[in-house]
């Protein structure tokens, strides 16, 4: 990434990925491992054209352009702030697949021809619109809270955009399993694969990562849990992997 071209403003850093590529991040537009393990779950290949749903900062499609993934990424976002912020970022990277779209995910009806993508994917609000204690902040309430879509406006949408074959990767809180898989059948898009994520092997999982097919037959697969870390408290070597720790470990060492 181009640093001394990318303007920064207040509160704003790069977030180097790897590869060359950088992303800003913001206080109100930044990433978790939530999204980091939703990246590594779609595994989007080379010649796929994707699109990730209330992108934010743009952490999804920028781990896909790093590791060289998917012929074209459309980014939506509904906040006008993070398109801004992500257009940034893409401009110092000086990358033209990915582009970014400030809309509403309920109206891209007039954006996307019916079946224009491989994969779609989305980081979703987990709080329903009435649950819990709303963010005063904006930013915040729209990304933790189900105020601008719910699941059901999610899953309708992925099923139009994607073409009959096509897979839709979420990530949810585990207690909204069940409201995920039945508005992804609802909508034509039948659960292939479930996988839990926890902190160690014995703790409750944290998040769920569920990847639908539009159109597929049934048959679900619960692959193994993930886990975050050791029994000793250190990061696990997936997950080391996915944070790409791992992957700057050894090209160290190799060149010790």
């Amino acid at each position: 990434m181009n640093k001394n071209s990318t303007p920064l403003y207040e509160g704003e850093h790069i977030e180097e990925l790897g590869n060359g590529i950088g992303l800003i991040v913001s206080k109100n537009h930044t990433f978790g491992t939530d999204a980091l393990i939703l990246a590594h779950f779609a595994a989007p290949k080379k010649r796929d054209i994707a699109c990730d749903l209330g992108s934010g900062c743009g952490i999804i499609p920028f781990l896909w352009l790093r590791d060289g993934l998917c012929e074209k990424i459309c980014a939506v976002e509904i906040q006008e702030n993070a398109c801004e912020q992500m257009s940034r970022s893409l401009a110092g990277n000086n990358n033209e697949k990915i582009t970014v779209f400030n809309r509403d995910l309920k109206q891209l009806d007039s954006v996307f021809e019916t079946g224009s993508f491989d994969l779609v994917t989305m980081n979703p609000p987990y709080k329903g619109a009435d649950s819990g204690i709303k963010n005063d902040d904006e930013c915040a309430r729209i990304a933790r809270h189900e105020v601008a879509c719910n699941i059901d406006d999610i899953a309708r949408c992925a099923s139009r955009l994607l073409r009959f074959g096509g897979r839709f990767c979420i990530c949810h809180r585990p207690e909204r399993v069940f409201d995920a898989m039945t508005a992804m059948h609802e909508h034509g898009i039948e659960p292939k694969r479930l996988r839990f994520v926890s902190k160690r092997g014995d703790t409750q999982p944290w998040l769920v990562l569920i990847e639908g097919r539009r159109g597929g037959q049934n048959g679900l697969k619960v692959e193994k849990p993930l886990l975050v870390e050791t029994d000793t408290g250190t990061p696990s070597s997936e997950m080391l992997l996915i944070t790409e720790k791992y992957r700057k470990t050894v090209e160290r060492q190799n060149t010790q």
